[in-house]
């Protein structure tokens, strides 16, 4: 189940694990949210309680902590396992989330190139002391074809791309393969959206409730326990503007708005990229979930 942020995949995800059980198949689900891997990280995600989750069994959550990497490699082995072995119980996997390249690691036959921490290190000091310009300039003399398909703000994806170049590979790629296989042929993958007039407002509205809810102590505790260490949960959208805010580089208006606008234009890529998949059953939020497990019951 895949879409956009706030459309509502979790709730029909919910649901729709309910309607399978009402025909006698029991579902699980598999988180495909790269940033809700991280303990305490809940609010700026909207992480499902597990006070709120049913009694519906929910994997990759609070699994990692906010020093260590969400390494899309190590998420696809971590994920395909989870699935494999639900699967062994005689149950349905649910996987949901909108982290585009988490999703297809699983869905695809995906390979990785390789990784190597020190080259990584030195890339990630640099992006901090230059910023993701300068690296971006850099990969696109290198390799113009996926410089092309990288946001020139996303410094993680700019330097994964300088990284697999140095290490001697041809091409980062940073994207689907042309034609992509499936890992697994019976997998029906439902997209979740909504129309863009109603998204944005939504989104905006979310932002602004994270703060209220208590984002800032939110992060002022993982703040305690190293985010400004971690390589990736640092640089979430909501928590990198939280951060600046507690360091008085921002204030709360301005985290908010800049939070605000990441989220739009992060939609917005969620929205192109799962409209590349092919065969996708795309629904609205609050599609009657029965009808979906009706359809492959």
């Amino acid at each position: 189940m895949v879409g956009a942020t706030g459309t509502g995949k979790t709730g029909l995800s919910l649901d729709l694990a309910e309607a399978l059980a009402r025909r006698g198949r029991s579902a699980e689900i598999v988180n495909a949210d790269a940033m809700q891997l991280y303990r305490g990280m809940d609010i700026g995600t909207a992480k499902l309680p597990e006070t709120e989750r049913r009694g519906i069994r929910h994997h990759l959550f609070d699994v990692l902590e906010v020093t260590e990497d969400a390494a899309v490699a190590w998420y696809q082995d971590a994920a395909r396992t989870a699935v494999a072995q639900i699967h062994a119980r005689g149950a349905d996997a649910i996987l949901v989330g909108g982290s585009g390249l988490y999703v297809s690691s699983v869905l695809f036959d995906f390979r990785f190139p390789p990784r190597d921490a020190q080259v990584r290190s030195r890339l990630e000091a640099q992006l901090d002391a230059e910023g993701p310009g300068a690296l971006f300039a850099r990969l696109r003399e290198l390799d113009a074809a996926t410089a092309e398909k990288i946001d020139p703000r996303n410094g993680r994806r700019i330097v994964r791309a300088l990284e697999v170049l140095e290490l001697g590979e041809r091409t980062h790629g940073a994207a689907l393969p042309p034609q992509p296989l499936r890992w697994q042929e019976a997998t029906t993958i439902v997209g979740v959206g909504l129309p863009r007039d109603q998204l944005v407002p939504r989104l905006d509205r979310r932002v602004e409730d994270m703060w209220r809810e208590g984002l800032i102590d939110e992060v002022r505790h993982l703040r305690e326990r190293g985010l400004e260490r971690g390589v990736t949960a640092r640089r979430a959208i909501g928590y990198a503007q939280a951060l600046a805010q507690l360091r008085d580089e921002m204030t709360e208006a301005e985290a908010i708005a800049e939070t605000q606008a990441l989220t739009r234009r992060y939609a917005r890529r969620q929205v192109s990229w799962f409209k590349r998949y092919d065969g996708v059953h795309w629904t609205e939020a609050g599609q009657d979930a029965a009808t979906l497990a009706d359809s492959w019951a």
